[in-house]
């Protein structure tokens, strides 16, 4: 069952497109990665989801409701996270957390002080006292407290130190242990990489490329350390062979996924030593897609602002 489907989701803004045509669509207990630069149109597909924003064209189904007409039952069964979390500065965080839980009906208080002491959120400050990474926690601990069916995740570990991330994903591991589906929107492509069933590549208002990390793979190049016996002689005139480093006896590079089996071939004639092989990261593939288009460069991790 489609939690989620968008069919040739379209929204202007005057003369200016910010997305075309987009079809996206997350199963039921899925974890959908959502990943692209800034200005791509994430946030502006996830507003419309939300029923923020009025899709200028197609249609948008959550649970099978209408996005925008049906905005307050569909909600009842959502939880959102966004990027950059604004509370009330005179409550406490444990105040928004119980404010956001009764708006909802109710939490579940056990797993609510499990998830504070987990993320390390003293409840008892002010809000205005919260750094970036504080107010993500509030977010995080009042989304994960709440027993919903969607989670919608737009950069929710914005500001979150490492070992902060790690409790991230084990939450997000729970949730689809629960069978609850998950919609991630992050810079962070590492963590896409281990969480996440399927990816959708946004560009320039247009999905590019879904599938599964597997199926998306073949896209781009796998990763060799080739230690031999004699010199390796006319591998840069190879097709398919990228970014050499070192010479001789041992080298590294990039191949293309389909010039593989003929490369492997070529450098079994000097008396393979050593050869390691890694399949491509997502940081590979998500290289390949935006190199040489303007788009702001990846850094390990994520992306640069």
């Amino acid at each position: 069952m489609a939690v989620i489907e968008t069919m040739n989701l379209t929204k202007k803004f005057g003369g200016f497109t910010a997305l075309s045509g987009v079809n996206l669509k997350l199963n039921e207990g899925e974890i959908y990665g959502f990943i692209g630069p800034n200005g791509a149109g994430k946030s502006t597909t996830i507003r419309i989801l939300l029923g923020i924003l009025k899709a200028t064209e197609g249609s948008v189904k959550i649970f099978g409701k209408d996005a925008w007409t049906e905005a307050v039952e569909v909600h009842k069964r959502i939880a959102y996270v966004p990027g950059d979390v604004n509370l009330w500065p005179n409550l406490t965080g444990g105040e928004v957390i119980d404010l956001f839980g009764s708006l909802r009906g109710g939490i579940d208080n056990r797993k609510r002080d499990e998830l504070m002491k987990r993320f390390e959120l003293d409840p008892s400050k002010k809000c205005r006292t919260y750094s970036k990474g504080n107010r993500q926690k509030v977010a995080l601990v009042a989304a994960f407290s709440a027993n919903a069916e969607l989670y919608i995740l737009d950069e929710p570990t914005s500001g979150l130190d490492p070992l902060m991330e790690q409790v991230f994903q084990e939450c997000i591991r729970e949730v689809k242990d629960a069978g609850k589906s998950v919609l991630l929107s992050s810079h962070i492509l590492s963590e896409v990489e281990k969480l996440c069933d399927r990816v959708g590549i946004i560009r320039q208002g247009k999905i590019i490329e879904t599938g599964t990390l597997n199926e998306l793979r073949h896209l781009t190049r796998t990763n060799l350390v080739v230690e031999t016996k004699k010199p390796i002689t006319n591998l840069l005139s190879l097709p398919g062979v990228h970014e050499i480093e070192g010479n001789g006896h041992a080298a590294s590079f990039q191949v293309d996924s389909e010039q593989l089996d003929s490369v492997v071939k070529h450098i079994s004639q000097f008396g393979v030593v050593k050869l390691e092989s890694a399949p491509p990261t997502l940081e590979d593939l998500f290289m390949q897609h935006y190199e040489g288009a303007g788009i702001p460069e990846v850094e390990v991790g994520g992306i640069s602002e």
